[in-house]
């Protein structure tokens, strides 16, 4: 296939993509929405008039990235992992799969459209935030990269769960034992140096406490680490992800059954 066939594969599969989780926008778009509202509500509001600023931050503005951050993760993977498994179940996959399409722009197809569907909601959470707060801004560069790759680490998490995953029980068990306590224990509403010695160590050991930072980074210019570091884990991240996804669809576990 030359360069026109594969962007038109890829165009293709993007497209579906992103018709699909359109037209159920009721279902895709509007709940994390009313989700991360009811968060602004009860912690931003009714707990955080309760706490100190943090970092010459207000509470509110303070877990405004990390809210967002959680909406990104949650529907990059969600997306994927429906997606593709609902392909796989339908067997509907065998065809792209024989065909000349290479891995790589199926991967780029799928993981596209978990980014743009992440970006969306995270763009609506930052809509919804304006009505609570003034979040400021400090680098655009660095919001775009974050949520970027952070979205694209996790469509690739969602697109390896869903290769391997042999019912519908199974796409739900990372998002459930894994996704939801690494996102609560990854800084969203609160800062790392309040926790105890022990505790901070621990957290080191969590990636989305990382991404979540560097996000704060973006909007506030401070952070509890260097965004460089957080950058290095996250780029990190994207190319093992990529790299094992290519692997097993080129390989086809879970897909020659």
């Amino acid at each position: 296939m030359n360069l026109q066939k594969h962007w038109i594969t890829f165009y293709t599969i993007l497209r579906r993509e992103v018709v699909r989780f359109t037209r159920i926008w009721t279902q895709t778009l509007l709940p994390p929405v009313i989700t991360q509202s009811l968060y602004f509500i009860i912690f931003g509001g009714f707990i955080g008039s309760q706490i100190s600023d943090i970092n010459g931050i207000s509470y509110m503005a303070f877990i405004i990235p990390g809210l967002i951050m959680m909406t990104i993760i949650n529907n990059s993977f969600s997306n994927v992992v429906s997606s593709f498994f609902g392909a796989k179940f339908q067997r509907s996959i065998e065809e792209l799969m024989v065909s000349p399409t290479s891995n790589w722009t199926i991967i780029a197809g799928y993981s596209a459209g978990g980014i743009l569907r992440a970006l969306i909601t995270g763009f609506l959470v930052y809509v919804v935030a304006l009505f609570f707060t003034n979040p400021q801004i400090h680098s655009l560069f660095l919001i775009v990269i974050f949520a970027f790759f952070t979205a694209l680490v996790f469509a690739l998490a969602g697109l390896i769960n869903s290769i391997f995953a042999n019912k519908f029980d199974d796409i739900a068990i990372i998002p459930t034992f894994i996704l939801t306590p690494l996102t609560y224990l990854g800084g969203v509403f609160y800062s790392i140096k309040d926790l105890p010695s022990i505790w901070q160590t621990v957290s080191m050991f969590n990636p989305i406490l990382y991404m979540v930072d560097g996000l704060r980074y973006g909007f506030y210019g401070h952070s509890d680490f260097n965004p460089v570091v957080s950058l290095i884990i996250l780029f990190g991240f994207s190319t093992i992800l990529l790299i094992t996804s290519h692997t097993i669809l080129r390989k086809g576990y879970g897909l020659k059954n």
